[in-house]
């Protein structure tokens, strides 16, 4: 897995339309995509949708929320496909009838982040579970998403393994923001606080201060993607065959290749996963 870099970037609004298609595309058939605030911080969407409307002519507007938030935009048919990371909120959807079908799309991890000084001394930790309950024993200031998130759904599982109910927790030290990745990492690195973050978002973060990766390596911190066609049956406005299209060429093996190749930094910030025993499951 990558390890964190020094690149700096500018965080866009957390809902955005992709631009910057060629001229010609500007009639051309458009999609929506409702998806996470790490494909977008990440720069993975501004690197591939110009690639896809070239190839397709299908222009692709994307609102980046967090996972919770997508998943009930895509419910109420404001989205024509769903691109997410919590994999039961995901089989949830479609076992309601609001999707067709899951297919994983990539992967990367999860990563808690946190001050140089590290008063809670989990450098090095391998038990993501075991770092954040020595977060909570030393009161060391967390930075929570709070948001329903994907990672927010991560973090929440990981404090439960780890025994700490953060709701019952001394607000001193266990702060919410509410916001985006981006956002967070921005509130944790003012207040040199640890925090719980996706690897390809850290790695392009530019605003680290004093941060740095504590805690990684643990199988609990891995972090799928899939991404699944809204049902057409359920809301007939939607554009399911340039939707279908938009899923076969992210899982074809041009689209992998692509995901695969895309770099922050010099490091992978995501790998493909359409080929895995994971998309074998789903079949």
């Amino acid at each position: 897995m990558p390890t964190q870099s020094r690149s700096r970037c500018g965080w866009l609004p957390a809902a955005i339309v992709v631009l910057g298609m060629l001229p010609a595309l500007s009639n051309a058939e458009s999609i929506t995509v409702a998806s996470t605030t790490s494909t977008e911080n990440s720069g993975l969407f501004e690197y591939l949708l110009p690639i896809f409307a070239r190839e397709t002519g299908i222009e692709v507007k994307v609102v980046a929320v967090g996972t919770g938030q997508a998943i009930r935009l895509a419910q109420s048919g404001d989205a024509d496909v769903l691109f997410v990371h919590h994999r039961p909120s995901e089989e949830a959807f479609v076992a309601d009838g609001f999707g067709l079908k899951r297919y994983p799309v990539m992967y990367n991890d999860f990563v808690i982040v946190g001050p140089a000084s590290d008063p809670a001394d989990i450098r090095g930790s391998k038990d993501a579970a075991q770092a954040l309950g020595k977060i909570a024993a030393t009161e060391s200031v967390f930075v929570s998403r709070g948001d329903d998130s994907g990672t927010h759904k991560k973090e929440l599982s990981l404090w439960q393994a780890s025994g700490t109910d953060p709701a019952a927790a001394n607000k001193s030290w266990y702060r919410e923001t509410g916001s985006g990745m981006g956002a967070t990492l921005n509130t944790a690195s003012g207040m040199n606080a640890y925090v719980l973050s996706d690897r390809a978002t850290w790695i392009r973060f530019g605003n680290k201060g004093e941060l740095e990766i504590l805690a990684e390596g643990d199988p609990a911190l891995f972090n799928p993607y899939g991404v699944i066609l809204v049902n057409p049956e359920k809301h007939p406005h939607v554009h399911a065959a340039e939707g279908q299209a938009f899923i076969d060429w992210l899982v074809s093996e041009h689209g992998q290749t692509l995901i695969g190749a895309y770099r922050i930094d010099g490091q992978p910030a995501f790998y493909p996963d359409a080929d895995s025993a994971d998309a074998v499951d789903d079949e």
